[in-house]
């Protein structure tokens, strides 16, 4: 039960994750006229940050009197791995499942909702495993 608790307020952290990522990247194309491309680079650290310390605070929390594994910022540098890794497999699943199915190319959410899921699957995998496993 504890860990279908912990996978909601995982994918909960995720959604918002999602709102930081499209609000910046909104504001800068929209309102800063910077381009898409940095605008994404920028958007996706401060998606990054904000799970990070959400996920770090809400979701794997160490038990009173335990502590998180290491310094916060080799703690962060280990989560934006597992992060860039995870935005690697779902891009790597999409575009195979297009590969592979061409009909998909019509309904690409099918293929970029498969590519999340497998990547939330490796994202949580890391994040509790690795990123914040208890000291």
């Amino acid at each position: 039960m504890e860990t279908l608790s912990r996978l909601a307020r995982f994918g909960a952290v995720g959604t918002a994750g999602f709102i930081v990522d499209a609000g910046v990247l909104s504001a800068l194309t929209s309102l800063a006229g910077v381009g898409i491309y940095p605008s994404r680079a920028v958007s996706f650290v401060a998606a990054c940050s904000a799970t990070w310390l959400l996920n770090r605070t809400f979701v794997f929390a160490p038990p009173a009197g335990g502590g998180h594994a290491g310094p916060r910022d080799r703690e962060y540098a280990r989560y934006l791995s597992v992060q860039v890794a995870g935005a690697l497999i779902n891009l790597a699943v999409f575009a195979a499942l297009i590969q592979v199915f061409p009909a998909l190319r019509s309904m690409p959410v099918v293929p970029l909702a498969a590519g999340s899921l497998v990547a939330m699957v490796f994202n949580y995998s890391g994040a509790r495993y690795w990123v914040f496993r208890p000291r």
